[in-house]
Parts: structure tokens; sequence; C-alpha cells
């Protein structure tokens, strides 16, 4: 004898009435009540992501309003009898009175005007005919025009449902004519619940990690749940245990994303690579370590912002407890951020490791909360008022501590703006301080002072010594003209300077704390030294460049060079011993190439000899301060201005924007 085919779980568990209806009671009360007072629509919309009850609300609905009851003379009911003859062919979809069409491939005109042609006709044996059209957004637009009429006003046995995943691509004339039901995702502990009882119908054994993994895995979708179990009891078995469903799923055991986050936190990047190729010998998944991760830090931001607002009856709840205490707020919100977004770079990565190791690696370039950088801080500097003997090459600092303090400077100011120090002792929200618009002389073009965004002090302002700011720095603002202010030409009748724009006064004055003072201070670290050697190699440069002898990385190794000494050398010749800090510029093709150009224009063996360290005195030193002197001028020349003054004299708010004024 045959046996009976198997029915899925999906199809066999479907919800035969509205008290059978999961996780949508919002839409069973409203429907229970119209149809037990008698207030039916003629048209209802049911909308929601996919395997959520749609069709079967339907279903349900066509029932209420078929069903004749057990003995035949029931009428509209919230609770169909299911034993009628109505209720047992639409669950068996061959009720002839029932229509469903798919729009999805019946979605053009012809279907449409069919559609109106059998609505002319009264119901065969039911009560009401009732017309279900899903996926009804893929519908043309000839269709829905098609069926307007009708849609608005049909014989009264007739009533439209429809069906669709995106509502935004119905027509708004459509929409206006339907009773309009968002059915919503199940949240996973409403799924986890009905599979348990599902399974307790089919004796199937199933352990409580398997269930929470498959109402996750689901994503609100209760069909989609019970296919995924159908799935795993076959691959278990006929049993659910969490190992076998995780590996079936794919799924990341939280363990590998508790370890990745504790290392991040702990910024013990040789543990993060470890894990990361720990996940790629068990050919775990590379995206589902990254969706895990969000999932954690998800629930480490609820227990930092309201503690103990987490399921203490959870399982999973004592890993996201303890890991809150590990990561600051900030630094959790940011490392939540960079795993969401780091989810869509993985296929763009040369493989899905390469990319979550990028992910990670992308969080330990931020220092952490507490401004612990593994930076050194900044040393201290002399100031003006220690005399010649301060300025002299003796009492420069070494190469290795200004090198290190210039990479301090370099990197102060993103720090701050990512990772701001926690502490009562820190503000939490910085004044804006108005910076000066002239930029410190530094040695490098990408180096050259504070950026203009930086208008917060660094965490590390604080410790530098109040005398290492310059007095010429203590001017904060250089005046500026407000809108429909015409700028007075200067001496030789041309404008002095862009004109610059006015801004009310108030927060930006600068005071001796304020981060003006700080990046007077950042920029005394590497103050140019002027030298001899300096002077004679500035000239010497010059003359290569507008010689054409030196171009592209060759000419810049020689503009941020310092020559800081000349030997002699065995050969009769000269050893030239420069000064470098950037390491790309101090390759030895690039030192072979400068040499024999030096070689070429002095008619001299010389030997160059490349060194690291921050240049005191270099080409490009001198044109920045050069730079700086003709930026002092002009904001002189703008400060001078009759018109100015009279302008910040008559309007007691203004100020001059820092960074407003530019040279001629």
């Amino acid at each position: 004898m045959p046996r009976m085919s198997y029915v899925v779980l999906a199809r066999k568990y479907r919800s035969r009435n509205f008290e059978e209806m999961v996780g949508q009671d919002h839409v069973v009360r409203a429907l229970t009540h119209a149809l037990e007072q008698q207030r039916l629509h003629h048209a209802y919309l049911f909308t929601g992501t996919r395997g959520i009850g749609k069709t079967t609300v339907s279903r349900i609905l066509a029932k209420c309003l078929n069903c004749t009851g057990p003995d035949g003379t029931g009428g509209i009911t919230a609770t169909p009898c299911g034993v009628c003859t109505a209720c047992r062919e639409i669950d068996a979809d061959r009720y002839i009175d029932y229509t469903e069409l798919d729009a999805a491939s019946n979605r053009g005109i012809d279907e449409a005007r069919d559609l109106i042609e059998r609505a002319s006709y009264k119901p065969s044996v039911g009560r009401f005919k009732v017309f279900m059209i899903d996926e009804a957004h893929q519908l043309t637009k000839d269709a829905f025009n098609a069926l307007l009429k009708t849609l608005e006003e049909p014989p009264e046995y007739l009533k439209f449902v429809l069906a669709t995943t995106d509502p935004e691509k119905m027509l708004p004339t459509v929409l206006s004519r339907c009773l309009q039901f968002n059915l919503r995702p199940m949240a996973p502990q409403t799924v986890a619940d009905h599979l348990r009882d599902v399974l307790g119908r089919e004796q199937i054994p199933a352990d409580e990690g398997a269930l929470r993994l498959l109402s996750r895995a689901a994503r609100g979708s209760m069909r989609d749940a019970l296919s995924l179990t159908d799935q795993a009891i076959a691959y278990g078995g006929g049993r659910l245990e969490e190992g076998a469903v995780r590996a079936m799923l794919g799924t990341v055991d939280r363990r590998h994303a508790q370890r990745l986050i504790e290392s991040l936190a702990a910024r013990d990047g040789r543990a993060v690579l470890e894990q990361a190729e720990a996940l790629r010998s068990q050919g775990l998944s590379a995206p589902g370590t990254l969706e895990e991760m969000a999932r954690l830090l998800q629930l480490m931001a609820v227990e930092q912002a309201v503690p103990g607002a987490l399921d203490a009856a959870d399982p999973d709840t004592e890993t996201p407890r303890q890991l809150a205490a590990q990561l600051a707020p900030d630094e959790t919100q940011l490392l939540y951020s960079m795993v969401l977004q780091g989810r869509a770079e993985l296929s763009l990565a040369p493989d899905e490791y390469a990319g979550l190791v990028m992910v990670l690696l992308r969080f330990l370039a931020f220092p952490p909360a507490g401004g612990s950088s593994g930076r050194a801080p900044a040393p201290s500097v002399p100031t003006a008022a220690a005399g010649p003997a301060a300025s002299a090459p003796s009492a420069a600092p070494s190469p290795s501590a200004a090198l290190q303090a210039r990479r301090v400077e370099r990197a102060s100011a993103p720090v701050d703006t990512l990772a701001r120090p926690r502490g009562d002792a820190v503000d939490s929200v910085r004044p804006r301080p108005a910076v000066a618009a002239s930029p410190a002389p530094v040695g490098s073009p990408r180096d050259d002072g504070p950026p203009p965004w930086m208008d917060e002090a660094p965490p590390w302002a604080d410790e530098l010594p109040a005398a290492s700011a310059p007095t010429s720095h203590a001017s904060v603002a250089a005046p500026a003209l407000g809108p429909g202010v015409s700028r007075p030409p200067g001496p030789t009748g041309a404008p002095a300077a862009a004109a610059p724009r006015l801004e009310p006064r108030g927060e930006a004055s600068a005071s001796p704390g304020s981060a003006t003072a700080t990046a007077s201070a950042v920029s005394a670290i590497t103050a140019l030294r002027r030298t001899p050697l300096g002077d004679r190699w500035a000239e010497l440069v010059a003359a290569l460049v507008a010689g054409n002898a030196i171009q592209a990385l060759v000419r810049e190794l020689a503009m941020q060079a310092e020559l800081a000494a000349i030997e002699p050398s065995d050969d009769a010749g000269e050893v030239w011993r420069l000064v470098v800090e950037r390491e790309t510029l101090r390759a030895p093709g690039l030192a072979d190439k400068l040499q024999a150009a030096l070689r070429a224009h002095l008619a001299s063996a010389l030997r160059l000899e490349v060194t690291a360290g921050v240049p005191g005195d270099s080409p490009a030193r001198r044109d920045a301060e050069a730079a700086a002197e003709r930026q002092r001028a002009a904001e002189q020349v703008i400060h001078d201005d009759p018109l100015v003054q009279a302008v910040l004299s008559q309007f007691a708010t203004a100020r001059i924007v820092p960074g407003s004024i530019r040279p001629a």
C-alpha cells in the first residue's frame, strides 16, 4: 500500500482560524471586531514581508465570510467552524468562489479584464465571491487602472483582498480604496514558542539552543522558520541539536564573536589575527561572524545605556553584560558601525577573510577612549626666554625624541575627534576656539600644522608647558568683513587679502588655556632653527630645482632634508649627512639620484648619507615660514584697516572668522 506523501510543516501547521494566528494580534483583533459587528469593507490590503501570514489571513477571512456552520445554517462569523463545505474546500484550495491570483505571473491588462468579467457573475455556492491578488504591487499600471472602478464600487457579493510585500509600489489611487493592515515581522521568542509547540505535536526532541538559532535565522518569518525546521530535522536525523543546527545554518558560535570583541577591547592585534585565522581554518563564515558580532554589540549597547534591561532569563544575556564593561559606550557604537559597514565590504575584498581582518584592524587604528594610544607624550619645549643656548644645535632634541614628538603632533587631531577621553576631568563638549589663521611652520607639506577642521584641543594639550606658546600666535582673530561690505584697495590699488567673514563674537575669544595656545605650543615643538649649513643647502636646492636637475620624489627629498653636517671622507671627498623624517624619502634609490645631481652641479666627489630624524632647518620649513610671514602680514593689514575696525566697533557681536584671510 503506497504511503501518503509528506506534508511540509509550513503547510501542515498553517493557521485555520484567527485563534491559531501567531504574532499578528493587532490584525486579528481588528478583523474579529469588524466581522462580529458586520462592518465589512469591500477591499482589504495586507502588507508585510514574506511568510508572515498575508495569504493565511486572506483564507481565514474568506472562510469567515462564507462559513455555514456544522448544521448549514450559520452566517458571517469571526470563528469559522472548519467542518462545513466552504471551510474545508477553502483550506484545500478548491472553493469555486474563492480565487487566488498571482500578480507576479498574471500582471497584465488582459488578466485584469478577465477578473472584471468574472466579477460580474454572482457566487455559485457561497455567500461572497472573494478575489485574492497576491504580490499586487507587480500589476502593471494599465491593469491597476482597469481594476479601479470595480475596486471602488464592487457588487455587494464581491470582496477584494490584496497582498503585497512592497506597498510603496502600489498606486495611491488603489491604496485609498482599500482598508490596509500591516502584518509585522515576528519576534524571535514568538517564533521559538511556536516551533516548540509544533515540534511537541510532531514528537521531535529539540534543544533550546537549536530553537533560538532557528528563530533568529527566520528573521521574523514564520514560514521560513518552519521550512528551516524541516531542513534541520532532515539534517539531524529526526533530532534538533544546537551543534547540528549551527552547522546547517553556517552560524558562527557566539564564543568566537565574544573572543574577537575581547581582543579588540584589549587592543591585542595578535589575538585578533589568531582568531581570524581560526575562523578560516574551521571554515566559518566571515559574514556570519560580523553578523554575530553586530548582534552581540547591540545587546552590549542596550546594557550600557540601560543597565539591567536585558532579559535575565535569557542564557545569552550574561555574555553581553560581561563585555559591556570592557568597552566604552562610544567605542561600542563605533565598532557596531564598522561591523555593519564591513559586511557590505566583504564582497569587494580579495577574499572574505581578508575583508574580515581589515574590518577588525580598522577598529584597532583608533586609540582607546581613555586616551592611551601607546604614543609617548610630547616632550617639554624650551621657551624663548632660555636665550641663545636654547636655539643652539647642541640644545636641540635628539632625532628619536623629536621624531616621537612629531608623530604625537601629527596623530593628535584625529584622536581627539574620534576617541575623546572619558572621565570627569574632561569636558564632554569643548567650546569652539578661534584658531590662528596663520599656519605654523613645519617641515613637510603634509604636516602644515593643525588641520583647519581641528577646532578642539587635543587630549594631551594639558601636558604641554604654558610657556611653550610663542607670543606671535597670541592673536587668534584677524579682522574680517561681513557680507555686503566692500574691501578698500591696498597701497597699490589691489586688494591686500581675500575678504574674510564676520561671525558673532562670544565663545570664539581666545584664552590662555584655549586651543589657540595649544596649537602654538605644538608648532613650537619643531620650530625652525636656521643654521649656516641650512643657508647653503637652501641655496643649493633652489639652484637644482631652477635648473630642473631634480624632479618628483628626488626633489621632495631635497626639500624635506636638513644638511646636518659636512665631514671629510677617507677617499679625499666629503660626506654630507642629511636628516629626513619620512621613511619613504629615505629610500636608497632616491638618495643615489640626489647624490648624482649634486656631484654634477658641484663637480665634487661628495657622498650622501641619509639618517632618520626631524629636520630643524630644511628648504620646506623655510618656505613654510615665509608663507606664514606673508599670512601674518595679510592679517595685520586687515586688522589695521579702518573700515574693518569700524565694523567691529559698530557690531558688538562681530568677530573675524579664523582662516578666512588669505594673502594676495
